[in-house]
């Protein structure tokens, strides 16, 4: 049996990392981008596609409704997020997963 502090803990970090994916899609990836010449994106909804694609392994809207941020489980919110992260700081190469992101979609993708 859940209590009430479970609940409204449950809805605090749902809240907080809902909060924090927004913050890295809005503003945290697209200014970056101003500094990373070789990304292929600029726009918040690019990143967004390409880390959700890659998250769900599919065009994400084939995965969970829009908006995404409002119908991800924590669990997939933090691994989003944990790639996002993994992005700014040079971890992940954003080039890559753009490519499979488009591949995923069908789109064809050259170099």
């Amino acid at each position: 049996m859940t209590n009430c502090r479970q609940v409204q803990g449950a809805d605090a970090q749902i809240q907080s990392l809902r909060a924090r994916w927004v913050e890295l899609i809005r503003r945290e990836l697209p200014v970056a981008a101003l500094r990373q010449k070789h990304w292929p994106v600029r726009l918040d909804h690019c990143f967004a596609r390409i880390l959700l694609d890659n998250l769900y392994g599919r065009p994400w809207r084939e995965a969970i409704p829009a908006p995404a941020w409002r119908h991800m489980s924590p669990d997939d919110l933090a691994a989003g997020i944990d790639l996002a992260e993994a992005v700014l700081e040079g971890r992940a190469d954003l080039r890559a997963l753009n490519r499979r992101s488009l591949e995923l979609r069908g789109k064809v993708v050259s170099g």
